[in-house]
């Protein structure tokens, strides 16, 4: 598989905050995606989950299906408990010949509460990262074995959120476990993307391109706010809009041969940044800097 370009729709319709970009019709977010040049598209929180209505939406796009995301529980329940409750993704990641099964976890995650300052964030002992890392090695383990890469995705507000999160993650889990890039978030966490890439090459399963501006993001702290309350401000953007050096970043994926989905991921305001606009944007940086990186 080459290099392939795709976005979420959540600078659409935004799935933790319905009420931004909420009565956007579906058909027509969809259909501004497939106008920008974008290959596919990752699951969105509104898409039907019944797999021969979703490949027939989708299809009369020319869309493909990338992943998804899944809110897993592993420090709640075993890995018997999650196998079983991740079925009906799997089944529908399965159908639509998706490549990415994004997990998260988010049993105690604070991204979603507009009420909970992100300093709130969780933290897990030096003694609880080898439960979950075996926990979550099981996972990957099955979820591999059906085809589809495992692709942890850290997170602000998780606890997989910091440089030294990331790395007990790694140290504690077996090679299933791939890894979601997200270059805003580890910007924002205080991961090197371009050391994770180059440390970890056989970790990476799926890039999630976002752009950060650092001075929002530090007012969230300053402020006590929230995880939201930063998305509202806008401290991400797309490609091109923000302080991050997407060249730097292609040339690192082009280092070690990445083959896979793209993806431009960034949460703002659709009443404030236009999400065609925004897009087409991340899309032009994107495509700019892989080209003049090699990747292909």
């Amino acid at each position: 598989m080459s290099i392939r370009f795709g976005v979420s729709p959540i600078a659409w319709s935004n799935d933790d905050m319905p009420e931004l970009g909420g009565d956007t019709p579906l058909d027509d977010i969809l259909r501004e995606i497939a106008a920008l040049g974008f290959e596919g598209v990752e699951l969105g929180g509104r898409f039907p989950r019944e797999p021969a209505e979703l490949a027939a939406l989708l299809g009369g796009h020319g869309l493909d299906l990338i992943g998804g995301w899944y809110s897993g529980a592993l420090l709640a329940r075993d890995a018997d408990a999650e196998i079983q409750a991740l079925q009906p993704h799997l089944s529908l990641l399965k159908a639509l010949g998706a490549t990415a099964f994004v997990f998260a976890e988010t049993s105690n995650a604070v991204h979603g509460e507009r009420g909970t300052p992100l300093a709130d964030t969780p933290r897990l002992r030096d003694d609880q990262w080898a439960q979950f890392g075996e926990r979550m090695t099981r996972v990957a383990d099955h979820v591999q074995a059906q085809g589809i890469r495992f692709a942890y995705h850290h997170h602000l507000g998780t606890v997989v959120e910091r440089a030294a999160d990331l790395e007990a993650l790694l140290r504690n889990t077996g090679p299933s476990v791939g890894l979601t890039l997200d270059t805003g978030h580890a910007a924002l966490g205080g991961i090197d993307p371009l050391a994770v890439i180059d440390a970890h090459p056989g970790r990476i399963a799926h890039v999630h391109c976002k752009d950060v501006r650092r001075e929002v993001f530090a007012s969230i702290h300053e402020r006590g706010a929230s995880f939201l309350d930063g998305v509202l401000a806008g401290m991400f953007t797309v490609p091109g809009d923000g302080g991050l050096d997407y060249a730097a970043v292609m040339r690192a994926l082009a280092r070690i041969g990445y083959a896979g989905w793209i993806v431009i991921e960034a949460e703002q305001d659709p009443a404030l940044a236009n999400p065609r606009q925004y897009a087409a944007l991340g899309l032009q940086t994107l495509k700019q800097e892989a080209a003049k990186a090699g990747l292909q």
